[in-house]
């Protein structure tokens, strides 16, 4: 399996050769030359496996330059139910990521598929632990060290550093922007005093942080003398494991290949909701993929009109959902070249307007960058927005008629969820992380704290170890070096 950049202007790479990477070095995403295909046959033996089995099944299909013994014992290394315990209730779960009804009405179904139980208690932790499993045994091989650089809204930061933390010949440094995480996430982050993190934030808002990640990365001199990788959404590898859950939520929701499910996916920068294009376009079938934003709204513009326009940070409003508080989203662009029939020079210049004119139009209207947009229905994509009064609303209801507390961005998802259920389809929503995270919102709309998992009961109290910077590369990039010594 060989993986090419969006652009068009890099040379195909295996998945070891991008694992440890971002972006490709003409600017670009990488995707693999063809997805690759999954049969009716597949699906019904996967059926009964267990999630590290069909964890391995989808990672041979991607990383055909790894043994597949050594990817066997990466996967049952990370996908144990010691790492993935039922979060509420602190019990072992041998499912990792079991499904909830929450409700059946007019033929229609809507499930949770439960994707936070991992150590820091959110989604991310479905592909980062994995990846930090990877990033250990691939540096191993090596006789390498790794300097990580990430940008986070809340959860990736948390996520990364848990993964990572005490791996050998691995440092991290994460920006987050700062004080625009709730308590919860930040204090997760920040309270961690191993030697081999670097909490850093940022005074801006999180598109700052990524925009910083991107220049660093495309700093190819820099990027190789100070050794810098990155566990952002846009790693190759983070995406993969997270097709593993919708491969697993489809097989839990039906009994046979015949039988269609749509997912509800809260999304800001594009990379979980990516992961299940991906999985339909390896032949899982998935009806809709239905993307749900809070205030900031690009990615609802973009599936409604065919314009995507991105905002500045002064433009972008800090949410109750801060995880999607996103207005420039990364992954984006692998979508977009499937829809423009992987035509990379046609790529180039899209991204190339999105940073001269701040976006592209491919609606059809006079004027415009193309009329793709009519195709966007064959991809199964649809939208919606849910804004604070939605999401407070939301947890209210759903606490009331089903017993269950869920966080500020599965709320978003159940909001829009609801408008896009259909007879006989059952339409799962991702669950983005427990309430606990985002005590503040709970508390509103239910008049009570968010139950606290063991463990984590007095986490904001716990001394913190951070560094503010303004939203400067050149900063950050000083600050990197003196730190690593290279």
């Amino acid at each position: 399996m060989q993986y090419v950049s969006t652009r068009g202007q890099a040379a195909p790479q295996s998945f070891s050769q991008i694992l440890l990477g971002g972006l490709a070095p003409d600017g670009g995403l990488y995707l693999p030359v063809e997805y690759p295909r999954i049969s009716g046959a597949e699906l019904d033996d996967w059926r009964t496996l267990s999630y590290a089995d069909l964890a391995l099944e989808v990672l041979k299909k991607f990383a055909t330059d790894i043994p597949e013994e050594d990817l066997k014992a990466i996967v049952h290394k990370t996908y144990t139910a010691d790492v993935y315990r039922n979060a509420r209730t602190g019990e072992d779960t041998a499912q990792i990521t079991p499904l909830r009804v929450l409700e059946e009405k007019d033929g229609g179904k809507l499930i949770l598929q439960a994707l936070s139980n991992g150590p820091t208690l959110a989604f991310k932790d479905m592909a980062m632990q994995l990846l930090g499993n990877l990033f250990e045994y691939a540096l191993a091989k090596q006789h390498a060290e790794l300097n990580i650089f990430g940008a986070t809204s809340g959860d990736t930061g948390s996520a990364a550093e848990y993964a990572m933390r005490g791996k050998k010949g691995i440092r991290v440094f994460m920006l987050s922007p700062h004080k625009k995480m709730s308590a919860f996430q930040t204090a997760q982050m920040f309270s961690l005093q191993d030697p081999n993190i670097f909490n850093i934030a940022v005074e801006g808002v999180f598109d700052d942080c990524q925009d910083m990640v991107k220049a660093v990365s495309n700093d190819l001199e820099f990027k190789a003398r100070q050794k810098i990788g990155t566990v952002n959404s846009i790693n190759w590898a983070r995406v993969v494991a997270q097709v593993v859950y919708y491969i697993r939520g489809y097989l839990s929701a039906t009994t046979g290949n015949e039988q269609k499910v749509s997912f509800t996916v809260p999304s800001g920068n594009f990379g979980n909701i990516c992961a299940g294009h991906i999985a339909r376009m390896m032949g899982v079938p998935i009806d809709r993929l239905v993307v749900a934003t809070n205030e900031n709204d690009v990615l609802d513009e973009f599936f409604r009109t065919g314009i995507y326009r991105v905002r500045k940070s002064a433009e972008t409003y800090h949410t109750t959902s801060p995880s999607m508080d996103i207005s420039k989203a990364s992954n984006f662009e692998r979508f977009v070249y499937d829809l423009l029939d992987r035509d990379a020079e046609r790529v180039r210049a899209l991204f190339k307007k999105v940073e001269t004119h701040g976006g592209f139009d491919l609606s059809g209207n006079p004027g415009s960058d193309g009329d793709e947009f009519k195709k966007v229905a064959q991809y199964g994509f649809l939208s919606g927005k849910s804004t604070h009064a939605d999401r407070v609303q939301t947890i209210r209801d759903v606490h009331a008629k089903y017993g269950v507390t869920i966080d500020t961005h599965t709320a978003d998802g159940v909001k829009v969820a609801r408008q896009h259920v259909k007879p006989g389809v059952p339409m799962i929503v991702l669950e983005t992380a427990l309430p606990a995270k985002f005590n503040e919102t709970i508390k509103e709309a239910l008049g009570h704290d968010a139950e606290r998992p063991a463990g984590f009961e007095n986490i904001e109290a716990l001394p913190q170890r951070f560094d503010v910077m303004p939203a400067d590369v050149v900063q950050v990039k000083a600050f990197i070096a003196r730190h690593t010594g290279l």
